[in-house]
């Protein structure tokens, strides 16, 4: 019994410390760097052991991943575009990030059935194929879980982000000092955003056109307002209308819409309650108003047949 409560432990503490690195660790060098590229010359002394701290945590994913990609390079298999597109989407961009999670999708199932195993005593095959099919579904529902967490985000932080921008420019600032500076603002309240925005001006700085990186980042969002957004942004460089009154008209378009979609989800509220209403409320004014006439009658016929 101790033998096998020891085991369950070691594969529960496996198995929780793969899944917090595959949920919180994702800094990246790129990111580190960027940090270092876009921030002001005075405030370097306070955010130096910042930087470190995200270097090695950086350093503790590729750690991790290595098992995992040296399993994957025995295997013959190379990366899925389709997942690296995927796990792009919900904030992460690393490979490692890539090898993490293929990592988890096949040690989930083994560690699942390696519980089923010890603890189910009756019907273990059939708990044993369950626990196997859950573990290996179960990063593919989180990834898609945190995919639209991160499109629902980043489309409620975009009108802030766009005021500032816009502010920033009426101020005198030019559209890439603008982002830059919308970024490092934005880093506390919109982390999705601010990440974004400072991941195009280190492409910019690393020689992508203005307009490619700003495509860029409407497939990495993967929202409309972003394309909406992006597609503005590309036709005023092309035209050379003022962008300053063009965001501000934007940003008060999506806060139109977004009012307007909350009117919606609270119109539908009337609708949603029927369901729980019909289900769980009737039966109980039934039970409270016709049961005890129903019971009175049926007690007045037993005594009267009686």
């Amino acid at each position: 019994m101790t033998l096998t409560l020891l085991l369950l432990g070691i594969g529960a503490f496996l198995g929780t410390f793969i899944f917090l690195f595959v949920v919180l660790s994702r800094t990246s060098v790129e990111s580190a760097l960027l940090e270092e590229v876009t921030r002001p010359a005075g405030g370097r002394g306070g955010e130096g052991e910042g930087s470190g701290r995200s270097l090695r945590s950086t350093l503790s994913v590729d750690r991790l991943a290595k098992p995992f990609a040296v399993v994957r390079s025995l295997l013959g298999g190379g990366l899925n575009p389709d997942l690296v597109r995927r796990l792009m989407l919900a904030g992460y961009r690393r490979q490692a990030h890539v090898d993490i999670f293929l990592g988890a999708r096949l040690a989930l199932p083994a560690l699942l059935g390696f519980g089923v195993a010890l603890l189910v005593s009756e019907n273990v095959i059939f708990f044993f194929f369950l626990a196997i099919v859950l573990g290996f579904f179960l990063p593919d529902l989180w990834l898609g879980q945190a995919i639209k967490r991160r499109r629902a985000r980043i489309k409620l932080s975009l009108p802030d982000g766009l005021d500032l921008l816009s502010i920033c420019m009426e101020a005198g600032l030019g559209l890439d000092q603008g982002i830059v500076r919308v970024g490092q603002e934005l880093g506390v309240s919109h982390p999705e955003l601010s990440e974004e925005l400072l991941q195009v001006n280190f492409e910019q700085r690393a020689g992508v056109t203005r307009i490619a990186a700003w495509k860029a980042l409407a497939d990495r969002a993967d929202v409309e307002s972003v394309r909406s957004f992006v597609a503005m942004l590309i036709q005023t460089d092309r035209f050379g209308t003022p962008i300053a009154k063009s965001l501000g008209a934007f940003s008060d378009a999506l806060r139109t819409q977004r009012r307007q979609h909350a009117e919606e989800m609270a119109a539908k509220t009337t609708i949603k309650l029927v369901p729980p209403m019909v289900i769980f409320i009737l039966p109980d004014v039934f039970i409270v108003t016709v049961a005890p006439a129903v019971i009175t009658v049926m007690r007045s016929m037993a005594n009267i047949i009686g």
